[in-house]
């Protein structure tokens, strides 16, 4: 990176947090004024159903580096950070949380080691400020996906980071509708390195990703990155062929040899429910499968824009 001061843009995913979002803004713009006079602020409205449109529209009125974005309806924080990426003007954006748990002066750390040559650089989250819940989820969460899809994946590590602009016009090639913004930036292959910053307390409201929207969550994540789940039942089903071969080759071998008698409708009831069980189960993973295919080939938009403000500004700050 050379020693000219860069664009940086700043992409927010904003969902019950309008109480928070003024002092965020107020100590972004203390930030950025010291690494560069040219930023600008992306806030990414995910139709939360609090007041943070209406603070987004004054922060805007406020601030001639602040842009908005209004979703019509509530799509993902994923897809908020996608429409973010795609209205950013910046040679290096910065993704973060809108909560103050992703604290604006940890940018400081990012930029510096970006400018060491890395296209990619991760925040680190070595101590986390989360509940005993959360942090227990986001650990599951990321073991399960680390082993279906064969790739390492880090709980300490979410959407906070640095990205060249290279980067984010890869990015925006990939427009699947089930998206995970951190595992997207990876899957791009750029060279990528990870600091340690700071994580803070929440500030305001709480987490959206319950028990049920987490396993949702998971069951995208894998069904969408990877085929091992389909390839896993085509093992157990040959697994099961051969199990209940040798057991059938053992019953008549008991019944010839010591003259043991065959049990009777037990077992069979047993085997059907059993073997029922697991074909439903192996049907329902592809149902997942050709559901997810389905989804793609309507090729729907991954967000619809209600309103917009603060783009037609055109000052560099």
């Amino acid at each position: 990176m050379s020693s000219e001061k860069k664009y940086i843009s700043v992409v927010i995913p904003v969902y019950l947090c309008e109480t928070c979002l003024e002092e965020l803004v107020i100590r972004l713009e203390k930030v950025l004024r010291e690494l560069t006079d040219k930023f600008e602020v992306i806030m990414v409205n995910d139709s939360s159903p609090d007041n943070s449109w209406m603070v987004i529209k004054q922060l805007a009125n406020q601030y001639n580096f602040f842009r908005g974005i209004d979703f019509s309806r509530n799509f993902g924080q994923h897809n908020a950070i996608s429409a973010g990426l795609d209205h950013s003007s910046g040679e290096w954006v910065v993704v973060m949380d809108c909560d103050l748990q992703d604290q604006p002066e940890e940018i400081n750390k990012l930029y510096r080691k970006a400018s060491e040559g890395y296209d990619v650089v991760f925040g680190k989250r070595l101590l986390r400020r989360d509940g005993f819940f959360k942090k227990l989820s986001s650990k599951v969460f990321h073991r399960v996906y680390g082993y279906f899809t064969d790739q390492q994946s880090d709980p300490s590590i979410a959407n906070y980071g640095i990205y060249s602009r290279k980067v984010i016009d890869n990015f925006q090639f990939l427009r699947e509708q089930n998206r995970m913004f951190p595992f997207f930036i990876k899957w791009l292959g750029f060279k990528t390195a990870e600091v340690a910053i700071d994580h803070s307390e929440r500030r305001s409201g709480k987490t959206s990703y319950n028990l049920s929207r987490l396993v949702n969550l998971a069951a995208d994540s894998i069904v969408s990155q990877s085929n091992k789940p389909l390839r896993l039942s085509i093992k157990f089903g040959f697994l099961l062929s051969i199990l209940s071969i040798a057991y059938a080759l053992y019953r008549v071998y008991r019944y010839f040899i010591f003259g043991v008698p065959v049990p009777g409708w037990t077992s069979v009831i047993v085997s059907i429910y059993f073997l029922s069980g697991v074909l439903l189960a192996n049907m329902g993973i592809l149902g997942l499968y050709i559901g997810k295919v389905f989804n793609e080939t309507k090729k729907r938009p991954i967000y619809v824009v209600n309103e917009k403000v603060g783009f037609l500004k055109n000052e560099l700050n």
